[in-house]
C-alpha cells in the first residue's frame, strides 16, 4: 500500500519539472530576438526664421504732465466751470472768484497814475519858465534846480503808479482761473462760496494731461549697450499691454533714458511716450512692456521646452534618422518665451525631443506619440 501510494507523486513530480522545462525552453528563444521597448517622446523642429531681440519687463502709466491748480490770490470762490472728471482744453476757464475787491483796486491804481501825472506836466511847465527867467537873471540857478528836482521826484512816482496799474490789472485776471494744460480733471476739491487763500497747500483740482501719455519702466543694465545703439540707428518701438489682461495692445517709442543706472537694482529708468488717443492708458496703471530692439534676420529656434540643463551645460535630445537619439550639448543666445534661439549645436532640419527628456540617455530607441514606431527585425 505504501509503494503505490509514493509511485503516483513521484510520477506527478517528474511530470511538472518536464512541463517546466519545455516552458522555460519556449521561452529562451523569444527574448533572445526581442529587442528593447521604444520610448515615447514628443518631437519639434529646429527652424530658421526672423526673431526679434527684444526685452519683456513692468511699466508704469504716468501722465505726460500734472497741474495742481491753485489760487493765486485771497478771495470768494464764486463760480466753478466744469464738472470734475472732465475732459478741459487749455485756457478753458475752470474757476472765478469774487472781482469787487479787485476792480476798486484797479481804479485806485488808475486814478492816483493820474494825478501824478497832471502834477508832473505841471512841475515841467514850471521848470520851463524858470529855464527862461534864469536866462534873463531875474530868478536864481537854485530855484530852477529845485524845481528840475520835483520834476525827477514826480517822474519816479509816475513809474511806480504805472507799475501799481499794471499789477492791479494782473490780480483782477486772478480772479478767473483757466486750465494751464489740455487734460483730465481730478477730484474737486472745494465748492462755490468757500474763501480760498492765495498758494494754498491744497489744491482746488489737479490735471493730468493723458494724450500723450508716457509709460516709465526699469531697463536691465546689460541690455543698455544694446539699448543704445540700437536707438543711435533710430526711434526704438515699444509695446504696453495692461498687465489685466487686456488683449489692446499700444504702440509707441523711447524718449528718455536716464542719466544713471541705480545700483541697488541694476537697472536704469527709461520712458516711452504713447500718443494714447484711445485713453487706453491710465496713470498709475501697471502694464506689460516689451521693447522692441532689432530683428534677427536667420536665428536657429528650437522649442524652449527641448532645451534642457546639465552639469555641463545646455544640450537637447536630437532625434537621428534611425529612431534613436544624441545627447547634443547647444549654445543658447536669448530666450523669447516659448521659444529659444540657438548659437551653436544644431542646424535648421533638425528635429528635437521637446517631451519624455527624463526616460532617456544617449542612444535610446524612441517612438513619437501619436506615431507608430518602425518594426524591428531581428
Amino acid at each position: 500500500m505504501r509503494m503505490t501510494l509514493i509511485l503516483p507523486c513521484v510520477l506527478v513530480a517528474g511530470t511538472a519539472l518536464s512541463l517546466a522545462a519545455c516552458a522555460k525552453g519556449e521561452a529562451q528563444p523569444q527574448q533572445q530576438g526581442s529587442a528593447p521597448a521604444a520610448t515615447p517622446v514628443a518631437v519639434g523642429p529646429v527652424v530658421r526664421k526672423s526673431m526679434p531681440l527684444e526685452a519683456s519687463v513692468v511699466g508704469t502709466v504716468e501722465a505726460y504732465s500734472t497741474v495742481s491748480v491753485r489760487a493765486q490770490i485771497t478771495g470768494e470762490l464764486t463760480g466753478v466751470r466744469f464738472q470734475q472728471g472732465d475732459d478741459v482744453t487749455e485756457g478753458q476757464e475752470l474757476f472765478t472768484l469774487d472781482r469787487r475787491p479787485l476792480e476798486a483796486a484797479l481804479l485806485q491804481a488808475q486814478a492816483n497814475l493820474e494825478r501824478d501825472t497832471a502834477e508832473a506836466t505841471n512841475s515841467k511847465a514850471i521848470v520851463e519858465r524858470y529855464e527862461q527867467l534864469v536866462a534873463r537873471g531875474i530868478v536864481a540857478k537854485e530855484q530852477r534846480d529845485n524845481a528840475r528836482t520835483i520834476v525827477a521826484r514826480l517822474e519816479a512816482t509816475l513809474a511806480s503808479d504805472r507799475a501799481a496799474l499794471e499789477n492791479a490789472k494782473v490780480q483782477l485776471q486772478y480772479a478767473t482761473i483757466k486750465a494751464p494744460i489740455s487734460g483730465r480733471t481730478g477730484a474737486l476739491m472745494v465748492n462755490a462760496g468757500n474763501l480760498v487763500r492765495a498758494n494754498d497747500q491744497a489744491p482746488l483740482v489737479t490735471i493730468n494731461q493723458v494724450s500723450p501719455i508716457y509709460v516709465s519702466f526699469s531697463f536691465p543694465e546689460p541690455l543698455l549697450p544694446d539699448l543704445r545703439r540700437y536707438q543711435a540707428r533710430g526711434s526704438l518701438g515699444v509695446e504696453a499691454r495692461p498687465a489685466s489682461g487686456d488683449d489692446h495692445i499700444a504702440i509707441g517709442t523711447i524718449t528718455f533714458i536716464d542719466n544713471a543706472v541705480d545700483l541697488s537694482t541694476g537697472t536704469i529708468k527709461v520712458k516711452a511716450t504713447f500718443p494714447n488717443n484711445d485713453r487706453q492708458l491710465w496713470p498709475g496703471q501697471f502694464v506689460n512692456v516689451v521693447v522692441r530692439l532689432a530683428t534677427e534676420s536667420a536665428a536657429i529656434v528650437v522649442p524652449t521646452v527641448a532645451v534642457q540643463t546639465g552639469p555641463e551645460g545646455s544640450y537637447v535630445y536630437l532625434v537621428k534618422p534611425d529612431q534613436t537619439v544624441e545627447l547634443r550639448p547647444v549654445t543658447i543666445a536669448r530666450v523669447a518665451g516659448v521659444e529659444t534661439i540657438i548659437k551653436d549645436g544644431v542646424t535648421a532640419g533638425d528635429t528635437v525631443v521637446t517631451d519624455g527628456h527624463l526616460r532617456l540617455v544617449p542612444g535610446s530607441r524612441i517612438s513619437v506619440k501619436g506615431v507608430e514606431a518602425p518594426k524591428t527585425t531581428s
